[in-house]
């Protein structure tokens, strides 16, 4: 790797390959290897040549953590709490330790780093996605956490902006406004299936077991607690505004994933209660 970042003369390097999803159980040290091994890998290669001037890393807001003691809204500089200490969260707060020492050690290099909020759209195969494509979806007992989403061509879009001009440091980056869990579902026109919050993992493991979706404890934890973030910086520092809004990200998934027979009416009625409760 770095013999082809040196002899190429590669200027800038956007590292968009770590894996941020649940791996498939016995897996787990492969997933460690390409997340944070390949991360190392990478930068050592960057740290050697003489002509990177620019690096992009694709992060992911799971950083954050999601728990009853989560702020309501995460900021650049909230402290980093991964749920689990194996999961793919965890592997990407490591991901970002190792691209510090990389701005430390090579200040010459602008380092931006994307903290993306769950994708949808754009065809992007997602666990999310998968969680709303199934016919009855499990929730979270007596909680309706909050969620924010992003659209993978503002993703895209920012992963590309930052590649091209300087926008050093750390970014949050996620559609306006948010959406709970039970209002996704309904837009989805699927069926909720409320359970104990602590059997949700379980029924994450029988859906791997399927090879249906990739619910694992961590994104258990979103979908009981929630997890938003504070856009601010990506529109004044960073100069990018979404396009979609987290409502709209999801609307244009669901154009090519359509619900259920019948929910659009549903749907529309659900908006119109929505901004009657608004004006009152």
């Amino acid at each position: 790797m770095a013999k082809v970042v040196t002899s190429a003369k590669v200027d800038t390097v956007v590292h968009v390959g770590a894996a941020c999803r649940p791996a498939a159980p016995g897996r787990r040290a492969a997933r460690k290897e390409v997340n944070v091994i390949g991360t190392m890998r990478l930068l050592a290669a960057c740290q050697r040549s003489p002509h990177v001037r620019r690096l992009v890393v694709a992060s992911t807001a799971a950083v954050y953590g999601a728990s009853p003691r989560s702020q309501a809204v995460f900021t650049e500089d909230s402290e980093l709490i991964p749920d689990d200490a194996r999961g793919y969260a965890k592997d990407a707060v490591e991901v970002e330790d190792y691209v510090r020492g990389f701005a430390r050690r090579r200040p010459d290099v602008t380092v931006t780093t994307a903290r993306l909020a769950d994708i949808v759209g754009g065809g992007f195969d997602t666990v999310f996605a998968r969680y709303l494509g199934l016919p009855v979806v499990p929730t979270a007992f007596g909680f309706d956490a909050r969620l924010q989403l992003l659209h993978a061509e503002d993703a895209v879009a920012v992963l590309e902006r930052a590649a091209r001009t300087d926008r050093p440091g750390v970014v949050n980056v996620g559609g306006d406004g948010v959406l709970t869990v039970s209002q996704a579902v309904r837009r989805a026109g699927r069926v909720a299936l409320p359970v104990p919050r602590t059997a949700l993992p379980s029924f994450g493991a029988v859906l791997r077991g399927a090879r249906t979706v990739d619910l694992s404890a961590e994104n258990a934890r979103l979908l009981s607690f929630g997890r938003v973030l504070d856009t601010t910086r990506l529109r004044r520092e960073f100069g990018y505004t979404p396009r979609w809004t987290t409502r709209e990200a999801l609307d244009d998934h669901l154009r090519d994933h359509p619900p259920v027979p019948g929910s659009d009416a549903f749907v529309r009625m659900l908006d119109a209660a929505e901004r009657r409760r608004t004006v009152l």
